[in-house]
């Protein structure tokens, strides 16, 4: 099963011409633990341009809450904090419960917008951390969590 996802996101990928960036972890055994920070490393080499950085996240129908806070961190070559924000999702209707995103069976994707229009300062390698923010310490039903990085369509 993972193999047929991953050839799938990988024929996705590369029709793509935006994308300058993106890659996704697997939580071990469904569960996104809070002590787990999620770090994704990606180099910018064109400071001209604008960027958008996303988060992306797959969850199974059965997990538990409509929504999921999680903090993310933008850091630089020297490991210092560019921008760094608590941010809430909500993956299912509040209100109907229906699973939002992109779906198939009982899996759904999120791909959340978390920086927009973005002009790095100067070239280099950066990092997008990810960590969940929940009041369990092992979040359930968490599939996979990524980031991507794409150049601002004009």
């Amino acid at each position: 099963m993972r193999y047929y996802t991953l050839f799938l996101l990988i024929l996705l990928i590369s029709c793509d011409s935006s994308r300058v960036y993106e890659d996704y972890e697997d939580m071990e055994e469904a569960f996104w633990h809070m002590d787990s920070v999620k770090k994704f490393s990606f180099e910018i080499t064109d400071i001209e341009k604008e960027y958008n950085l996303l988060a992306t996240f797959r969850n199974s129908s059965l997990y538990p809450f409509y929504n999921i806070y999680f903090q993310y961190s933008l850091t630089d070559s020297l490991d210092s904090v560019v921008v760094q924000q608590l941010k809430e999702v909500d993956l299912f209707d509040p209100k109907t419960g229906q699973p939002k995103g992109s779906g198939l069976g009982d899996m759904f994707d999120h791909s959340v917008p978390i920086i927009e229009k973005y002009k790095f300062s100067r070239p280099g390698t950066y990092n997008l951390k990810f960590q969940q923010q929940m009041r369990l310490d092992s979040l359930p039903f968490i599939m996979s969590v990524g980031a991507r990085v794409e150049f601002v369509e004009e």
